[in-house]
């Protein structure tokens, strides 16, 4: 049996071969240690889970582990989100949530995710002391209390934390600009624990929301409940079968979010998040550093540097975004697999509150692709992909010192202005173009990011990466 083992955002396993009640009790107990140690017991711990197999009670089993170590949590009712879980630590002032979801993982999964009290994702640091709890952990070693029990003695409690985070989310949004828009929506929850948040956000508005996978199936339809190009075939076809002037998705857990443009066209977050941004500043005012991960589009930078804003550049993970997010006081922070947050709000990536900005930014807008042909326009254009390059498991390691030590003057006849090692090796070149080679924590494969200021230079920019990684 592997070791239990916390990556980027939580612990994830297949369930009933890794990811089991025993197994569950277990990081629990981790947990619960942790909190002890921080001595945040006394705060009490929130307890979401999301839309898959099991969900509810295995939640229901980490409530129990919570009551026996005299630690009383608020076990949300229903399937919620992670970012409403999240605020839900800022609402009671409780000492963290524990998060039962795979997020955006195939069904076979679920997972635990650990959110400390300052309502964002675990750093490296917390999440080192929960597996080093782990460690020193046997099954005998786990306190439980029957959940029955527990609620007779008052350390478990109910919890609909949806009006809660709706509250809080109305008074983020501008309404007025809101109500002035016409549109016709079609909504994509895939089938996850965002299912009704948007509905009831712009419920009596002008706006038509037409909603589908609107309901809970463990097997996400057959297919991974992640909204990129490749999971919203569906909304694609639905966007251009009603005549919809866009389409907003949200994954498994509702922290990312996915767009169709209304000519059916997926719009990656880096295509977006700058839109998003260039409205908080040009209607909404707001002001602060914007933060992103060395991933991310560097159209966040120029619209940063017009506003003679601050720009903080993070590893990738949204773990340091939320960091940001806290002690820099960002305006914006975004993440290119489509996490963000802003100012005002929860240190977690959010996608109801991204598909939320997005609705009001449109609702004085003609299309997505008119809004970015205005922003190329003012900032230039910039083009962006990722690609994962496939090893050996046991040509990583030489794939890996090939990387490090690569550090061309050029390439494809344009200088290399930057080099940066901050999360694998990013090359910034002096036409702003930039490519990013880091390896993956958990796979035989690298990832390659490639940002440039058209499709044919991007061609050429990774076709030249390839060859340097052997592919």
């Amino acid at each position: 049996m592997k070791k239990i083992k916390f990556g980027t955002d939580g612990w994830r396993a297949v369930i009933a071969d890794e990811f089991t009640f025993p197994r569950v009790r277990l990081v629990a107990q981790a947990i619960a240690n942790y909190i002890e140690q921080s001595g945040l017991s006394t705060r009490g711990v929130v307890i979401g889970y999301d839309n898959r197999f099991l969900s509810e009670h295995f939640a229901a089993a980490v409530a129990e582990v919570m009551a026996g170590n005299n630690i009383t949590s608020w076990l949300t009712t229903v399937a919620t989100p992670t970012p409403v879980t999240a605020y839900a630590v800022n609402a009671l002032d409780a000492g963290g949530a524990v998060m039962v979801t795979a997020s955006h993982n195939p069904p076979e999964y679920n997972g635990i995710k650990f959110i400390p009290e300052y309502a964002g994702p675990a750093t490296p640091e917390i999440t080192g002391a929960i597996e080093e709890n782990l460690k020193n952990l046997q099954v005998e070693d786990v306190c439980n209390l029957p959940l029955d029990n527990g609620k007779e003695r008052g350390l478990v409690r109910d919890l609909d934390a949806k009006p809660l985070y709706l509250t809080h989310l109305q008074k983020l949004l501008n309404y007025r600009v809101i109500h002035r828009g016409r549109m016709k929506i079609v909504v994509d929850p895939m089938w996850g624990a965002g299912i009704g948040y948007l509905e009831d956000i712009f419920a009596g508005t002008n706006i038509e929301l037409d909603v589908i996978h609107n309901y809970r199936d463990v097997l996400f339809g057959g297919t991974v409940p992640e909204p990129n190009a490749a999971g919203l075939a569906s909304l694609r076809e639905a966007v251009l079968e009603k005549g919809a002037d866009f389409g907003l998705a949200l994954d498994g857990d509702a922290d990312r979010f996915g767009v169709i443009d209304r000519d059916g066209e997926y719009m990656s977050p880096n295509e977006v998040l700058p839109l998003i941004l260039d409205y908080l500043m040009e209607y909404r005012n707001w002001r602060g550093s914007v933060a992103r991960t060395v991933a991310t589009t560097h159209m966040l930078d120029r619209i940063a540097e017009d506003y003679g804003l601050p720009l903080v550049e993070t590893p990738v993970g949204f773990k340091y975004i939320g960091q940001s997010l806290i002690h820099h006081r960002s305006v914006l922070g975004g993440e290119e697999s489509g996490g963000m947050s802003v100012q005002g709000h929860v240190p977690e990536k959010d996608g109801i509150l991204a598909a939320s900005l997005i609705v009001e930014m449109m609702s004085g807008a003609k299309s997505l692709r008119e809004l970015q042909k205005e922003l190329f326009g003012k900032f230039g254009c910039l083009v962006s992909a990722r690609l994962d390059l496939k090893c050996a498991p046991d040509q990583k390691e030489k794939l890996l010192k090939r990387l490090q030590e690569w550090s061309p003057e050029s390439i494809d006849g344009l200088a290399v202005r930057e080099r940066s090692t901050k999360d694998g090796v990013k090359l910034v070149l002096d036409n702003g173009s930039w490519v990013l080679v880091r390896p993956s924590g958990t796979e035989p494969l690298f990832r390659l990011y490639v940002e440039a200021t058209s499709r044919e230079e991007l061609s050429r920019l990774q076709e030249n990466v390839r060859q340097v990684m052997g592919h």
